[in-house]
């Protein structure tokens, strides 16, 4: 119990600290006119009607209505969006009932960690659905549930599309917590609460932003928010039609980005693989559950290419909705996971702390497919930040001093 309450609170002191690094690091590239953080979020529907475009025209909304600029919106929307989404967690995780391997699964470099030490990643729209998917497994009212996969889950995909490859992860976990019952009418009444979300989906499919919309985006931002229309915004057009999401992709392809990222998968995934595998699901072979965690990633790797970010996207689906069935007795890890050898190996204390440092902190995958391996995030997050204070205390006193020695030599 009482490791339990301590972990708790080592918990919140990380999610504390993460969530001061991202709001200093959001702050210090909210006004980069090339960061793609910003790039999706000026998407909007002043050209027309495009995907992705609800959360852009809700902050030029707020932009206008608080009378500050569109940048400004967007970071005060992404603050908002990470401290509902950190809130959230710390609630989430305060009736999980820690171990060792628990403790590896969350601070694994490819869940929470990531977007901080990859901060192109920061305060991308997932988070918005993260938050959604959180609060959609507190709900314990079957018409409650009903509603928000009716109602908000075509939402979410007017914020972000590709959230329709998650489907697969409320289907799981309403079935396996008896949200239907397990007959054929049953399942098809269910699934037809997904209906007006994949509706939207094929309309967005089919639909891709014309020219000439984008255009008219375009020029309204420029003319009403002195804002290019770059990079995810640019790539509208570029990448209008499915073909060309894949098109895209496929002269990036070869053996070492494979490799790189079958490395990144078994390792990153490799704590609460361990946990699956010894797992027995109330009314699911834990083998499926395996299958549809890692099918649809396959499909956004050929659509995308910043593959680190899909692996944090997938990652985080796939640890909260375990841990969710965890801590309501719905799955069982069962004793033989303690003969596991690595998990002997790791019951031996200093063992465990060098290699929870090592594994937890010393690398992390990179946003883009062809990047390498990122290294020691743990001492790269502070002292970036701390490059950033220094050099502009630096850069401003270097000022003050040449003013006053103008002033000295000029007016005095």
């Amino acid at each position: 119990m009482n490791n339990t309450i301590n972990s708790i609170k080592y918990f919140k002191l990380y999610i504390s600290t993460l969530f001061i690094f991202s709001v200093f690091y959001l702050y210090g590239k909210y006004n980069v006119g090339n960061d793609s953080t910003v790039s999706e979020w000026l998407i909007n529907y002043e050209g027309g009607f495009t995907k992705r475009g609800l959360i852009g025209q809700i902050a030029i909304n707020i932009g206008k209505f608080l009378n500050i600029s569109l940048r400004q919106s967007i970071l005060l929307f992404q603050i908002f969006s990470i401290s509902l989404y950190y809130l959230l967690l710390t609630n989430f995780f305060k009736s999980v009932k820690f171990n060792k391997i628990i403790l590896l699964s969350i601070f694994t470099p490819i869940f929470l960690l990531y977007p901080v030490a990859e901060i192109e990643v920061l305060g991308r729209k997932e988070i918005i659905i993260f938050s959604f998917y959180l609060i959609y497994l507190t709900l314990q009212n079957f018409n409650q549930k009903n509603y928000f996969r009716i109602f908000l889950l075509p939402l979410l995909m007017l914020i972000w599309e590709p959230v329709i490859f998650f489907f697969i992860f409320w289907l799981i976990v309403d079935y396996i917590e008896g949200v239907f019952e397990k007959n054929y009418k049953s399942l098809i009444k269910y699934l037809f609460t997904f209906m007006p979300a994949i509706l939207i989906g094929i309309y967005i499919a089919l639909n891709p932003i014309s020219e000439i919309d984008h255009k008219n985006m375009a020029i309204f931002l420029k003319e009403n928010f002195n804002e290019n229309c770059y990079m995810s915004c640019a790539l509208l057009l570029s990448k209008s039609s499915i073909y060309a999401q894949f098109q895209a992709n496929f002269n990036l392809f070869n053996f070492e980005i494979f490799l790189r990222y079958f490395l990144i998968i078994l390792i990153g995934f490799g704590p609460l693989f361990i946990l699956i595998k010894f797992s027995q699901f109330k009314g699911l072979n834990n083998k499926i559950f395996l299958f549809s965690v890692l099918l649809p990633i396959l499909v956004l790797f050929m659509m995308m290419s910043d593959w680190g970010r899909i692996v944090n996207i997938f990652y985080t689906f796939s640890v909260i909705s375990f841990l969710n069935l965890y801590k309501k007795k719905l799955v069982f890890v069962n004793s033989e996971i303690l003969e596991n050898f690595f998990v002997k190996v790791l019951n031996k204390k200093y063992i465990y702390v060098f290699f929870f440092i090592v594994f937890c902190f010393g690398w992390n995958p990179k946003t883009s497919l062809t990047g390498d391996i990122g290294t020691n995030p743990l001492w790269k997050i502070p002292y970036n930040a701390s490059k950033k204070i220094i050099g502009f205390d630096s850069f401003r006193l270097f000022q003050e001093s040449n003013i006053m020695k103008w002033h000295k030599k000029y007016i005095e």
